[in-house]
């Protein structure tokens, strides 16, 4: 899953679940959020530290 330069894995970082750039978001809390009814322009108000690449990100590694 970390096939893609936005996520990383650290293994004392949540648990070693993919996260987004080194932040704390892993990409199962986006995915739950979009799963969620939340849009983009949601998840970017709600996480300024987001950017709408990484959501695609998320994306792009759950459909592999």
């Amino acid at each position: 899953m970390s096939d893609h330069p936005r996520i990383t894995i650290e293994p004392g970082k949540r648990g070693g679940w993919p996260c987004v750039r080194d932040l704390r978001i892993t990409v199962y809390d986006v995915l739950g959020w979009l799963a969620s009814g939340m849009s983009e322009a949601d998840i970017l108000r709600d996480h300024p530290d987001l950017e709408a690449e990484d959501i695609r990100a998320c994306l792009a590694v759950a459909g592999t």
